[in-house]
């Protein structure tokens, strides 16, 4: 029977990770990615029965790969420390990896909470990322720093699975805002290379805005659906006013004026 590899990467993750290990309790082998958390998410993963690989932050898509060299089985499924594996999901992943018709790779559908509600708009839903289920060898991830891209090593389709898991990204606004200054910073290093201005970051920004509230369909997430739309409007602005520091080497600092003494 075929054997199946978890992995998690976190970070700072100990008020999530638990809920996270415990969902995925059924696979043969689960590995914790941490990147040397100070917060007790590797000894309480350790705690939990599960593989500890200490990486160093290089960018999520060096993270995934060294993931992957970590895992031991045939099979592969990745997991974020906000994403909980339902007992529907874990039951189809069983059904797959066993099935003689099989594909490499399974996208999988994630349901997301947030300020207390399913966000079935707003780009949220079924909000597939990289693929989730593969085989190893399978798959790789590219180089990006924040929201990598995957890279297939199969002639097989991808395939998707039906299950759903659940997805908790933030705890309070505190984390939105924690969370939209750190993938900016991340994300401004991908486009340090365009051509950027104050305006162009300005309209990027309104353009996210009105994608996710009009254009998905974030209104009828009532006011989640309007916080989720700015956030993706500061986000995407600070993304781009940070690349233009980048680009000039700015730093936004009053010149100093010293008044010598006359006497």
């Amino acid at each position: 029977m075929p054997l199946i590899s978890v992995y998690i990467i976190a970070f700072n993750e100990a008020e999530k990770v638990r809920a996270a290990i415990e969902s995925v309790s059924w696979a043969d082998e689960i590995i914790v990615v941490d990147s040397w958390s100070t917060d007790g998410t590797a000894e309480l993963a350790t705690q939990l029965g599960a593989k500890v690989v200490q990486v160093k932050f290089q960018g999520f898509g060096d993270l995934r790969n060294h993931a992957i060299a970590a895992c031991s089985h045939e099979w592969i499924f990745s997991l974020d420390a906000d994403e909980r594996c339902t007992p529907e999901a874990a039951q189809e992943i069983r059904e797959l990896i066993v099935s003689a018709n099989a594909l490499d790779a399974y996208h999988t559908p994630r349901r997301n909470f947030f300020m207390g509600r399913w966000i079935k708009h707003s780009g949220w839903y079924p909000n597939y990322r990289q693929p989730q289920l593969f085989r190893k060898g399978a798959m790789s991830y590219d180089q990006k720093p924040v929201h990598e891209g995957y890279v297939l090593h199969t002639d097989k389709p991808l395939g998707h699975m039906r299950s759903e898991i659940w997805q908790f990204p933030f705890k309070n606004m505190a984390e939105v805002m924690h969370k939209a200054n750190r993938y900016s910073s991340l994300g401004a290093e991908k486009i340090k290379g365009k051509k950027i201005s104050m305006w162009s970051a300005l309209l990027h920004a309104k353009w996210a805005f009105w994608k996710h509230y009009l254009f998905k369909l974030g209104f009828l997430d009532g006011w989640a659906g309007f916080v989720i739309a700015v956030g993706n409007f500061e986000g995407t602005f600070y993304r781009y006013v940070k690349a233009l520091e980048i680009q000039k080497g700015v730093v936004w600092q009053a010149p100093i004026h010293i008044e010598h003494d006359q006497s």
